[in-house]
């Protein structure tokens, strides 16, 4: 018998710079998370609608590829999973409204912000007893 893979919870990052991508996507690795990884909004509503039930926590740029913003990504994403952690990132001031809960990093941050956060969410869902359902 084979020994069974623990479970990671699952993190979206949805970045149109691939550079930034991978570098978002390592740290959320280092921290124990499965990575999904979007270049556009659209790709990462497809993942919230299909298989994006185990995702807790979601990290999007403000200016993607596609049709639709990262702000409009982080409503679609409440809508979909209401108790979804949301991080909105920019390098320009936020002009619009986040949903209830989002949070805004601007431009630059600091690699160890990420990680800090997917630590925060690792503990709760420790605590909370999270478990993949079979």
């Amino acid at each position: 018998m084979g020994q069974s893979k623990p479970y990671r919870a699952k993190a979206l990052v949805v970045e149109d710079d691939p550079m930034q991508r991978e570098m978002i996507g390592l740290l959320l690795e280092e921290s124990e998370f499965d990575v999904i990884a979007c270049e556009s909004a659209e790709a990462a509503e497809l993942v919230l609608q299909g298989n994006g039930d185990n995702v807790v926590l979601m990290m999007t740029d403000v200016e993607l590829a596609g049709h639709m913003t990262g702000v409009e990504l982080a409503y679609a994403a409440k809508k979909y999973r209401p108790d979804l952690d949301v991080i909105v990132t920019s390098g320009k001031p936020l002009r619009q409204r986040l949903p209830d809960g989002a949070l805004f990093w601007a431009k630059p941050w600091a690699p160890l912000d990420v990680i800090r956060v997917a630590e925060m969410k690792a503990s709760e869902l420790s605590h909370r007893g999270w478990r993949r359902s079979s």
